[in-house]
């Protein structure tokens, strides 16, 4: 069975998702970047995250074994998500010294990152990196939705402490270890 693209894309676009820049260096050494909404939090010891770019990116040549920085977009900062995005704006992004590698400023969280792996993703590639050092801010974050650019909205008076998954109770008892689930048998 072949699926339709277009709808593959329209029913993974119901997802809604944060907007990062991931950066690092090009050939040259001079900072390069390209606007990404695939990212995720992978692990916590080690501390590993996730981003997922097209394999015609420039920034996929410039990541196999390089380090490299996930910039989480501030809710203001569109014209630096279409800059990366390959519609340059009047206004170039500002960029800083990062750790290991070149941050942008005003973001809602910069996550510094050392090469950990990288998978083939289809026609995209699966960069694994590890955490090496954070900065937040209290910006809320750009998001993306059904093909189109979001913001946050007022928060809603609903709260998880109705549910048994609420992160601010716990999930687990702090007496009580983390047993993953057994693996299949072969």
């Amino acid at each position: 069975m072949t699926l339709d693209q277009r709808e593959v894309r329209n029913a993974f676009g119901r997802f809604a998702t944060g907007v990062t820049v991931v950066t690092c260096r090009n050939e040259q050494g001079e900072p390069h970047g390209a606007t990404v909404n695939a990212f995720t939090a992978v692990s916590l010891d080690p501390a590993l995250c996730q981003v997922t770019l097209t394999r015609k990116s420039k920034a996929c040549r410039y990541l196999d074994g390089a380090p490299f920085a996930v910039n989480v977009l501030a809710a203001d900062q569109l014209d630096t998500a279409w800059h990366f995005a390959g519609r340059p704006q009047d206004r170039a992004p500002e960029w800083a010294e990062g750790v290991v590698a070149p941050v942008l400023t005003g973001t809602a969280a910069t996550i510094s990152c050392r090469p950990w792996r990288l998978y083939d993703g289809g026609d995209h590639l699966i960069v694994i990196g590890e955490v090496e050092h954070l900065e937040t801010s209290d910006a809320d974050p750009l998001l993306f939705f059904a093909g189109g650019f979001r913001e946050l909205g007022p928060r809603g008076c609903a709260h998880w402490s109705a549910s048994v998954d609420c992160p601010d109770l716990g999930w687990f008892g702090s007496a009580e270890g983390f047993a993953p689930l057994a693996t299949a048998a072969s």
